[in-house]
């Protein structure tokens, strides 16, 4: 993860917790649901290429490889 993303969730992760303090749990659990799910989409796209090229050379070797 690049370095301004992780100040920015750290900012967010912070103002979720200031604002969600005293809300019912399911709002709560809600909330850090929706954030847990931001955060595996991220990583999922840190880990798997997005340009297209570079995806088909992705693919490709892992074809060879199995």
């Amino acid at each position: 993860m690049s370095r301004p993303l992780i100040s920015f969730l750290a900012a967010g992760v912070t103002g979720m917790v200031v604002a969600l303090t005293g809300a019912p749990w399911w709002l709560a659990a809600t909330a850090f649901g929706c954030l847990a799910l931001g955060l595996g989409v991220v990583a999922l796209q840190s880990v798997f290429p997005q340009e297209s090229a570079h995806r088909l050379a992705w693919w490709r070797d892992r074809r060879r490889h199995r």
